[in-house]
């Protein structure tokens, strides 16, 4: 770009790179999503198309994104994880946000007519937000995604109770809301079971964990015998560029997994070890 003499309004940007060896966070949201769901009449407690809509545009972010290694969504939201060694837009926040939030944006109005087939979309058009957040290890990623999972859980447990009282037991919304006020979990789940018949247990588990997309890979072993990821929270291993480019072919031609299932126990990670794993490179199978 050519020097002139109004360059120096430059110097006005802030460089807003996220610190080194953090596992990355893009967290999307949806934003007016009550007025929307109210626009379009979406079901209550859950629409189903709007989740597999969700869903849907998730996984083409995840194939977009080759440094995303694990996704979680439930509602309205999306937490996409970029590995912690990660260099896509020399980690600047305010890039890193953007771009996530967009793609997903595009992607969701542009799928809209293969979910919703009978419902036109038209102004104003479905848009997210998008923010970063650091985590510096692997168990405070960890307990982020369970905060996450348990938040989908009690939400839908309170809108399946609520909605429940209100559609098949015709209360008022303020009646059905003041009956729950102060109720806890096995509350709401006795409330469904004595009066309407309904084990929440048997609900959907999309509705009840929410969403996982991840590349799948075969689970391999470290040289020296531990698992993939079994080596506490050391800081990523250097790649030569020889590996580099071995593992963007890798992740390109991995398989997007789309699952919900329980991410808060251990039974997950511990099954595929190399989504977290620290030592790139070396945690895919060829």
């Amino acid at each position: 770009m050519a020097n002139s003499e109004y360059e120096y309004v430059r110097n006005f940007e802030q460089w807003d790179a996220l610190p080194l060896s953090n596992w990355l966070i893009v967290r999307i949201d949806g934003r007016g999503f009550t007025k929307l769901c109210k626009k379009y009449d979406f079901a209550k407690p859950n629409d189903r198309r709007a989740i597999d809509l969700m869903n849907s545009a998730a996984v083409e972010v995840v194939r977009s994104f080759v440094d995303v290694v694990f996704a979680y969504g439930q509602s309205d939201e999306y937490s996409f994880i970029f590995h912690e060694s990660t260099t896509l837009f020399d980690r600047r926040a305010a890039k890193l946000a953007t771009s996530v939030a967009t793609a997903f944006t595009a992607e969701y109005c542009m799928q809209w007519a293969t979910f919703f087939p009978d419902l036109p979309l038209d102004r104003p058009w479905p848009t997210f937000d998008g923010r970063c957040v650091c985590y510096p290890k692997r168990k405070v990623l960890r307990d982020y995604l369970s905060w996450r999972q348990a938040d989908c859980h009690i939400n839908n447990l309170y809108n399946t109770t609520f909605w429940t009282m209100v559609v098949k037991g015709e209360m008022s919304p303020t009646d059905a809301e003041q009956s729950l006020k102060g109720t806890l979990s096995r509350d709401k789940n006795e409330i469904l079971y004595s009066r309407f018949g309904i084990n929440y247990n048997n609900e959907p588990e999309v509705f009840r964990k929410g969403t996982i997309v991840y590349r799948s890979y075969e689970q391999t072993t470290h040289p020296n015998g531990l698992a993939n990821g079994a080596d506490g929270d050391k800081g990523p291993t250097a790649l030569s560029k020889t590996q580099m480019q071995k593992e963007l072919k890798r992740k390109q031609k991995a398989s997007i997994a789309m699952e919900h299932v329980d991410i808060i126990g251990d039974a997950f990670w511990d099954a595929r070890p190399y989504i977290l794993a620290n030592k790139r490179g070396e945690d895919y199978g060829e």
